[in-house]
């Protein structure tokens, strides 16, 4: 009975894992394209925290925000404030980069990459 158990968790965990694969990888591209149409290099979708820094860029922001990525609970106003960025650095709404990309990343970020979205350049920040 035991083993049962056993192999019925080590099935479910293996799904888990692969579907955290599979959603990891469409993340990649989707950032590899997106960075791609804001003049970025696209290889710095797989790169860890040089792709946080790369989204920092796009969105407008001074790099050295970075480090605000490392502090809890800032970390999570700062990429609301990215993801807001990032949205208007493509000509959408605020709405669509706490919506889209920090809610729904995946989803929003695949519609950046694939869609019809334009890099228009980071707006002047105030302040």
């Amino acid at each position: 009975m035991a083993d049962a158990t056993n192999s019925m968790t080590t099935g479910g965990a293996t799904l888990w894992v692969a579907i955290a694969v599979v959603l990891a990888i469409i993340v990649i591209v989707a950032f590899w394209r997106m960075f791609q149409k804001a003049g970025r290099p696209g290889w710095a979708a797989i790169i860890p925290v040089y792709n946080t820094y790369t989204l920092i860029k796009v969105a407008g922001r001074p790099g050295w925000w970075l480090l605000l990525y490392f502090i809890p609970v800032v970390n999570l106003i700062i990429h609301v404030v990215v993801c807001i960025g990032v949205a208007k650095a493509f000509g959408r709404s605020t709405v669509f980069g706490v919506v889209g990309l920090w809610l729904f990343s995946v989803i929003g970020y695949m519609m950046l990459g694939f869609g019809s979205d334009q890099y228009q350049g980071a707006r002047p920040q105030i302040g």
